[in-house]
C-alpha cells in the first residue's frame, strides 16, 4: 500500500488471508504491527502460543521476534500491516508454518 523513500523508514500494507492462509515465519529488524479490520485471524510468536485476533485488535511483534500471521482454518481475515525498515529491509522471510504448528 504505501513505502517511504528515505530517510523515511515506514511502510504498510493491507492484506487478505483466504481461509487457511497464513505467512511464514517471519522476523522484522525494528518490529510491527498489525491492526486487524475485518474476519478471524492468529498469530504465534515462536514456541508461545496461538493467539487469536480478531476486527479492532492491534498486535505489537517486536524487533527480531519470530512469529506468523494469517486466517483461521474457515474464516478470511484482513490486516493493516506496519514495519520500518532498517539498512532497507523490513522482513526476513524463514521456513513455512507445517501443517502440525497450524491449528486446525
Amino acid at each position: 500500500m504505501f513505502q517511504r523513500s528515505e530517510p523515511a523508514r515506514i511502510g504498510g500494507g493491507i492484506v487478505t488471508f483466504a481461509p487457511g492462509a497464513r505467512t511464514a515465519w517471519h522476523t522484522h529488524p525494528l518490529g510491527q504491527t498489525l491492526i486487524v479490520t475485518a474476519g478471524a485471524g492468529l498469530v504465534q510468536f515462536w514456541e508461545g502460543p496461538v493467539q487469536d485476533i480478531k476486527p479492532g485488535d492491534v498486535v505489537w511483534i517486536p524487533p527480531g521476534v519470530k512469529h506468523w500471521h494469517g486466517a483461521t482454518a474457515t474464516t478470511g481475515m484482513t490486516h493493516i500491516a506496519i514495519a520500518e525498515a532498517l539498512d532497507g529491509k523490513a522482513v526476513d522471510w524463514l521456513e513455512q508454518v507445517s501443517d502440525d504448528q497450524y491449528p486446525k
